[in-house]
């Protein structure tokens, strides 16, 4: 009587002389130091040569972690592959956390100290950066736009700490993000209102500057600022500038505020600031208020009231001999409308607020009774959006 086939047939191939097989292949594929165009392939044939018993499905198994492990983030490169995935989180030694469906996760990945050094290392080699003892922090971005985030020992207490953010190759159309405030964002962006989105880390803030932008009529020429490039602006005419961190001594640094700068030179018709978060919130607030308008960026804020006493905070930053009631006026001047984001119920992210900057009160008003809230006709003032 023929029975049930064997669902995982015998390697022939015991666990130790299997692991004794897979460090063999580790030992000759490091021996080679050049690394090859198909890393898998080349694995696989030196396991099949070490393991000649290993069943095909095995093989390929082995051969497929294997080649992470060697050339790749190891068990990182896995999560990664989950669409649904938007963050690996690693907080050292253990368990490896992502944020899936805006909720957070913990995984059956478990790295230790030396697999999360060696991710590390291949994540930042290559963009030419170094994360060690005298570079302990690293902010950096791959070529799919992913951002890569390392703090080390001993400013991470626990083991080396390292975060990576896939942002949407996609962008989200506003109503989707925006719900019952997405008509009124829309009037403002095509009226050509100077623009904030204020929230908290991964409130949204970078997946709504994406679809303002789309609103943007396609013959206008928009210039984006970034400390780390994120954003996937549409757009026929779109330029796109990136902040440089230099050495550990500061050579060749090229900041925010001398981008800013430099991008008033290139005749933008919008400018877009990806995040305002120092000195250059002085030079965002002088272009925004002499005739560049629609304009968009961000800041970290919990509420409008506070974004826009905190962009008069940075400007003050910036060390110009300007007395606080010159610079708030600058910015109430600058800063036409202000948008919540947050997270909303069910993990998901959208437009909470709209804010509209009075212009009738005298100068010395204060910051924060210069707002009028916007609200969607019917929405009786809940959060709009169905996620981001």
């Amino acid at each position: 009587m023929t029975g049930a086939p064997d669902p995982d047939p015998p390697s022939q191939h015991g666990d130790a002389e299997l692991d004794r097989a897979l460090a063999r292949v580790r030992r000759r594929f490091v021996r080679d130091r050049t690394t090859p165009a198909d890393p898998f392939g080349v694995v696989r044939e030196l396991l099949a040569d070490e393991a000649p018993l290993l069943a095909t499905d095995l093989l390929d198994r082995h051969a497929t972690s294997l080649a992470g492990e060697l050339v790749g983030l190891g068990s990182i490169e896995s999560l990664l592959d989950d669409p649904a995935v938007t963050d690996v989180l690693v907080n050292g030694p253990g368990p490896v956390w992502v944020e899936r469906h805006g909720r957070l996760e913990r995984t059956s990945v478990v790295l230790d100290r030396r697999q999360i050094e060696r991710a590390i290392e291949r994540l930042v080699r290559p963009l030419g950066r170094r994360a060690d003892r005298s570079h302990p922090v690293v902010d950096a971005r791959l070529d799919d736009g992913t951002r890569v985030a390392v703090v080390l020992q001993p400013l991470a207490v626990d083991g080396p700490l390292l975060a990576l953010r896939r942002h949407r190759s996609t962008v989200l159309p506003l109503p989707v993000i925006a719900g019952p405030f997405a008509g009124i964002i829309a009037d403002r962006v095509r009226a050509r209102r100077n623009l904030v989105v204020h929230g908290a880390t991964g409130a949204g803030k970078t997946t709504l500057l994406n679809a303002l932008a789309a609103l943007v009529p396609p013959g206008e020429r928009i210039v984006t600022i970034e400390d780390v490039a994120e954003l996937r602006l549409p757009g026929d005419h779109v330029v796109r500038l990136e902040a440089r961190p230099g050495t550990s001594d500061g050579v060749g640094r090229v900041a925010i505020r001398e981008l800013v700068r430099a991008a008033l030179r290139l005749r933008p018709d919008r400018l877009v600031i990806g995040e305002v978060r120092g000195a250059e919130a002085l030079d965002m607030v002088w272009a925004l208020s002499t005739g560049h308008d629609g304009c968009m960026s961000t800041v970290h804020a919990d509420s409008a009231s506070s974004a826009i006493r905190r962009l008069a905070t940075l400007s003050l930053a910036a060390g110009e001999p300007l007395p606080l009631a010159a610079v708030a006026a600058q910015v109430r001047a600058a800063v036409h409308v202000l948008v919540g984001v947050g997270r909303l119920g069910g993990g998901c992210r959208g437009v909470t607020s709209v804010h509209d900057v009075r212009d009738d009160l005298p100068a010395d008003a204060p910051l924060g009774s210069v707002l009028r809230e916007v609200v969607p006709s019917g929405a009786g003032g809940a959060p709009g959006g169905t996620g981001a």
